[in-house]
């Protein structure tokens, strides 16, 4: 029967709202060579989960929460969502109005990168939280052309809104949803504030120090863990294809052991972005004050740039400059030609420049002091690149001689 076929007629079966429970079978309910090395499937917590005389596997395991993943344990993610309580703005990773049993960590393994339903999905993983411990539940493709029991194991469990993964909003969510025609019949489009992708996140507070952000990155550099005999990503696939083709599950253990491990470093990646935008310290604190400046928490974002300034923090004259910028908006001329005017030589070019630009124009058209207005620009001049930035000073410096002759 062709996968079409199959997905039609259990189509009663992956409707979640009126779908029947499914108990995992006992490992002797299937035919004896149905699930080769079961003895070894079940010594790692995994039972197969039965659907219309095809299986899926399903393994489940169990993590206080006081649990230690690097620098944090998953308690932290508790006190995290706890602490959002508080916080009155919009932001993408607020948990406000939620609680941590809410939240649905979420991870996958697939055959390939590229999209597409040639892209198919052999691991889903995620985590749930609890008042006392912390659950990861992972649903295995045996074979290809058992996605029906895999969905359906997967789905009956799946809270769409308030999904947390990385990079999720553009990989592992679309995946699924475009994984099957009926499977996307199923799974909603994802509201904007409900699907947390601490991806983005990383990128924004951790890209400038780290480069590259890489869950791996992040785990060594901002969590404080270190993975040891991890497989490598990239060779998922390959180690999918042979246990397909031998059944022997020794390699494919090691990537659920991989997706287990993203999972976990999702809930105390969580934890670490929310407490630092709740409270931020060195050496994210810039980063933090432009994120939450971008999600419209302005009074927030300025009175931690006022920080930054008092204190002498490093990112003093970004934060000289987007405080200008913030005084600038709400018509303090004067004090943001101040804080620009602060921003020194020994400050890198890119600050400096800005400062100049930013101050001529001020001089220019609040001050009504031309002289000062061109002297401004031209020292901006040597710090701006060829181009359409350089052409764009001399216009300003052209006009500004231009008006000094009709004075």
């Amino acid at each position: 029967m062709s996968l079409k076929n199959k997905l039609n007629r259990m189509k009663k079966h992956i409707i979640r709202e009126e779908a029947e429970p499914v108990d995992k079978a006992p490992l002797n309910e299937l035919p004896e060579d149905a699930l080769p090395h079961a003895d070894q499937w079940g010594a790692i917590g995994a039972a197969p989960y039965v659907l219309d005389e095809d299986y899926c596997i399903v393994r489940e395991k169990r993590y206080p929460l006081d649990h230690i993943h690097g620098s944090y344990s998953f308690r932290d993610a508790v006190r995290a969502v706890k602490a959002w309580q508080d916080f009155d703005g919009e932001h993408p990773l607020s948990a406000r109005g939620l609680s941590p049993q809410d939240l649905f960590f979420f991870d996958t393994e697939t055959t390939g990168l590229g999209g597409g339903a040639g892209n198919t999905i052999f691991l889903l993983g995620h985590a749930r939280i609890t008042e006392s411990e912390v659950v990861v539940t992972q649903h295995v493709l045996p074979r290809p052309g058992s996605e029906i029991p895999l969905y359906h194991s997967f789905l009956s469990k799946v809270d769409y809104t308030t999904l947390v993964t990385y990079n999720g909003k553009a990989f592992d969510w679309p995946q699924v949803k475009t994984r099957h025609t009926l499977i996307r019949e199923h799974v909603p489009k994802l509201p904007s504030f409900g699907h947390f992708d601490l991806y983005h996140g990383s990128r924004r507070l951790f890209k400038e120090r780290l480069g590259s952000v890489k869950l791996v990155n992040v785990e060594k550099e901002v969590l404080g863990f270190h993975r040891k005999d991890d497989v490598p990503g990239y060779l998922a696939p390959m180690i999918y294809f042979d246990y397909v083709e031998r059944r022997d599950p020794e390699g494919i253990f090691k990537v659920l052991e991989h997706n287990e491990l993203d999972i976990l470093s999702l809930i105390t990646l969580y934890a670490h972005l929310s407490l630092t935008l709740l409270n931020p310290g060195e050496p994210e604190s810039f980063e933090v004050g432009r994120w939450l400046q971008y999600t419209g928490n302005k009074e927030r974002a300025r009175t931690l740039f006022q920080k930054i300034v008092d204190e002498g923090d490093e990112g003093n004259d970004q934060a000289l400059h987007l405080l200008a910028l913030e005084l600038k908006k709400e018509k303090d001329f004067e004090q943001a030609a101040k804080l620009w005017g602060r921003i020194g030589e020994e400050a890198p070019a890119k600050w400096q420049k800005a400062a100049y630009i930013e101050l001529s124009k001020l001089h220019e058209h609040r001050f009504k002091d031309l002289d000062r207005a061109k002297q401004y620009a031209e020292r901006a001049v040597p710090l701006v690149r060829e181009g359409r930035e350089s052409d764009h000073l001399q216009h300003r410096i052209d006009r500004l001689l231009r008006k000094m002759e009709k004075q």
